[in-house]
């Protein structure tokens, strides 16, 4: 009999606790942040509630609730989630210097190739537009070539007794150069010569082949060095929903845990009709044995 009763109270305490334990489960903690401020207002008629935020720049925005939910008799619906970002920058002064060819050395042929600003970004991840500094432009040779040329220059020689070539000078100097003796014209007038001698050399000049640029574009540069990220949801509030929401939910909750609460009463019912036949049979055997004795 004590068997009987002690396996009729573990039954219904078992029963018990399954309700417990599946809203347990429920109710479990999750993951999802918290804000940092929560704002309340109104447009016009519909309250609004504003959840801020401040995430670093590595988490996950996917964490931050966004289900509907119900503050003071009024349900709340996801309306908005806006983003702005809070980085903070170091900055330092930067110089780039550039080259490029040109043909010509004249600056008012030089400017239209340089442009006036550059975007640039430094091994170490600093970005910046920089501005040329027109101070800085430097013109040089980039390389020299040479050329010849032939080169002429006449001598007259007047009075000579004898159209004699021996008379004439071999060699003559023109421009800081020796030139040969290459032909003679000779004319006569009253028994006297007039001669007038071509003489001929070769030219070498220089010329310079092209010129290297070189001109600094100079300003600020930066990079993100850490910073944060506030998100802020915006959710819009509806009092006739949170009822029908609230009714829905109401009788969810009922069919969902209706038969969590039939437990005990089956157990119930089940100890007792166990007992009842285990009463049953041990009445019967009584009455057979009696019946049997006498």
């Amino acid at each position: 009999m004590k068997r009987t009763i002690a396996l009729i109270l573990a039954m219904f305490t078992l029963c018990g606790a399954l309700p417990c334990v599946a809203l347990a489960a429920d109710t479990a903690p999750s993951s999802a942040l918290y804000p940092t401020e929560v704002v309340e207002h109104t447009d016009g008629d519909c309250p609004r509630l504003e959840k801020i935020y401040v995430l670093n720049t590595w988490e996950d925005p996917a964490a931050i609730p966004t289900a509907d939910f119900e503050r003071e008799g009024v349900l709340y619906t996801l309306l908005d989630m806006t983003r702005q970002d809070n980085v903070e920058r170091e900055t330092k002064p930067h110089t780039e210097t550039i080259t490029l060819e040109s043909d010509s050395k004249d600056m008012e042929k030089i400017l239209p190739q340089l442009a006036a600003t550059r975007e640039v970004t430094t091994e170490d991840g600093y970005t910046g537009l920089l501005t040329l500094d027109t101070t800085s432009i430097k013109t040089e040779a980039s390389g020299y070539g040479s050329s010849t040329r032939t080169v002429t220059a006449t001598r007259s020689y007047p009075n000579l007794s004898d159209a004699d070539v021996s008379l004439i000078p071999k060699t003559t100097e023109d421009n800081k150069r020796t030139l040969t003796l290459a032909d003679v014209d000779w004319q006569e007038d009253n028994g006297l010569y007039h001669a007038t001698a071509t003489y001929t050399g070769v030219a070498t000049s220089s010329y310079v082949k092209g010129y290297i640029i070189t001109a600094d574009y100079i300003g600020d540069v930066s990079r993100i060095t850490g910073g944060t990220v506030t998100y802020t949801a915006v959710f819009s509030g509806s009092a006739d929903a949170q009822e029908q929401a609230a009714d829905q939910n109401d009788n969810a909750e009922k069919g969902g845990l209706s038969w969590l609460a039939a437990l005990p009463l089956c157990a119930g019912v089940g100890g007792l009709a166990f007992l009842g036949v285990s009463q049953y049979k041990k009445f019967k055997s009584k009455k057979e044995w009696k019946e049997f004795t006498k």
